[in-house]
């Protein structure tokens, strides 16, 4: 009887492994668990922007690709901000605060700003090294996409209209 209880039990343990790790692989990469600075003193969770398609993107007042996305950016950011995007614009550890704020009041940004002055950021989103870098995140914080180099806007543009059932 022993025996023939471990041959149906075996099968039974084989399909919930194998769920389990169907399960683990098809689940997608959540945000990290932070709270950005901003360069005028308001705090930001990721776990506060819920509910909104948040778009993280490391740039640097120095980065030839990030100048030149960022007036596309903004216009995104003005025609997805009221149907759910929030952008969340984070300067390298290496900028000067003082370039960070004269380029964000400059070309009114009108996102948040923040300045990863300690590097907490570039490690918690994955070591980011290059510039510009964005993660985009759907309405339950899961990972939709991580672009290294200037935005394609027409692709990202579909993917909002899609997360954001426009």
């Amino acid at each position: 009887m022993n025996k023939l209880l471990k041959k149906s039990l075996l099968p039974i343990v084989i399909i919930a492994l194998l769920t389990v790790l169907g399960l683990q692989l098809t689940k997608k990469p959540q945000a990290p668990d932070v709270t950005f600075s901003t360069i005028d003193g308001k705090q930001i969770s990721m776990a506060s922007l819920k509910d909104k398609v948040v778009i993280v993107n490391f740039w640097a007042t120095d980065c030839p690709g990030c100048i030149k996305e960022m007036p596309e950016l903004i216009k995104t950011y003005h025609t997805y901000q009221p149907k759910g995007l929030e952008v969340i614009a984070v300067a390298m550890p290496h900028d000067e605060i003082s370039l960070i704020k004269n380029y964000s009041k400059s070309r009114s940004l009108p996102f948040p700003v923040t300045h990863d002055q300690r590097g907490k950021m570039t490690e918690l989103f994955g070591k980011v090294r290059l510039t510009p870098t964005a993660f985009i995140y759907n309405k339950q914080g899961e990972l939709l996409q991580r672009t290294i180099g200037e935005l394609d806007f027409v692709a990202l543009h579909q993917l909002l209209n899609k997360e954001l059932s426009i």
